[in-house]
């Protein structure tokens, strides 16, 4: 019975997505019968709105300024983690003229999802080549869409994720002991390697003298929280381990700045907003260099950690002494690191730049196809 269960689970969201892709397709094919409307009218292609989740925050952070209209729409913004418009739509919005920008993050590739990875790299193609406008969330996007979704020959431009600088700023910070590093997110048990091997970091600098405590921020698999809390436990490390659990966007801020370090170790991720939010809130990051987040850090903002070359088949994690080291130099060097860190935001990600090439790139397509 129980596999039974399994089975049917996969089976009900495939046809899930089907309806709904369905549904999306007829939505543009009956828009394309409407008449054009002249001012900006931006169709999110079904995405939905929400405050936790890369996504969901984005589409909604947009919305605030470019609001969504499923109908009526004269160009259409379309996210890669979020596929819903059809081939065929696709070129029925092509014929009719409307722009097509697609926000291009991560793909799927063996080293993280472990079915058929081929397929879902297909459809997130279809709108990735007939777009008149990527942007692409960090140079390692480009550079995984390239491999597995095959080079684009149209228009676009690397767009790094923005942070509002204004609502994720440092609050004022006394000397506190212990040095607080975070974790935060949504960690499957896939995604257990991130927990374990920030905490062997941790023993092993709280080994070297450092008085150092970890905080987990967000939701935890079950067997991502039992192979964590086993691990603490044999390293004496247990009592250093807290858990926040879940929080929304208007609680980011403060899970932030209750903390004095962002830790980072996912392996290859392409362009995560809590980096950003960590950076603006004045927090340096310890990251693996991998994925997009060296983009993001750079050198001055935190320190990266090695863990060898590029692998899109599995996972690389830092060695635990590197991390410990890591942590041990990031907690002496703070408060260069720290000003770094929040300078880098304002400078580099505030969410006014973001806008403002949205703002550019749509009133230039909707010029091209008037």
């Amino acid at each position: 019975m129980h596999s039974q269960v399994q089975l049917a689970e996969p089976l009900v969201k495939f046809a899930a997505r089907k309806a709904y892709r369905l549904a999306r397709g007829t939505q543009a094919a009956v828009n394309c019968l409407l008449p054009k409307r002249k001012a900006l009218a931006v169709y999110y292609g079904g995405a939905r709105v929400g405050d936790v989740g890369g996504p969901l925050v984005k589409v909604k952070r947009l919305s605030e300024h470019f609001p969504d209209h499923p109908l009526g729409f004269n160009l259409a913004y379309l996210l890669s983690n979020a596929p819903y418009v059809p081939a065929t739509a696709l070129w029925l919005l092509k014929a009719r003229r409307i722009p097509i920008v697609v926000n291009q993050n991560g793909v799927f590739y063996p080293g993280w999802y472990a079915g058929d990875w081929k397929t879902p790299n297909r459809i997130m193609g279809e709108a990735y080549h007939v777009a008149d406008w990527v942007f692409w969330q960090s140079e390692f996007c480009r550079r995984a869409a390239d491999k597995f979704l095959g080079v684009r020959a149209g228009r676009g431009e690397v767009l790094y994720n923005a942070v509002d600088t204004v609502r994720f700023a440092p609050a004022p910070r006394s000397e506190r002991k212990p040095f607080v590093f975070l974790i935060t997110g949504k960690i499957g048990d896939h995604l257990s390697y991130r927990l374990e091997s920030t905490i062997a970091g941790l023993a092993s600098a709280r080994q070297q003298g450092l008085d150092a405590h970890l905080r987990i921020a967000g939701t935890v698999g079950a067997g991502a929280r039992q192979a964590a809390d086993a691990l603490a436990e044999r390293l004496g490390v247990g009592g250093q381990v807290s858990y926040v659990g879940r929080y929304s966007q208007e609680d980011a801020p403060a899970v932030y700045n209750a903390a004095d370090v962002y830790v980072m170790t996912k392996y290859n991720d392409p362009c995560p907003n809590t980096v950003l939010e960590a950076l603006a809130c004045g927090l340096p990051v310890l990251y693996s260099s991998s994925g997009g987040v060296p983009e993001l850090v750079g050198s001055d903002a935190g320190i990266g950690l090695d863990c060898g070359a590029e692998n899109w088949d599995r996972p690389l994690v830092p060695a635990t002494d590197a991390i410990a080291t890591g942590m041990i130099r990031i907690a002496e060097g703070h408060e260069t690191f720290a000003a770094k860190a929040r300078q880098r935001a304002v400078e580099r990600f505030d969410i006014s730049y973001w806008l403002a090439r949205h703002r550019a790139v749509f009133a230039q397509l909707l010029e091209e196809k008037s």
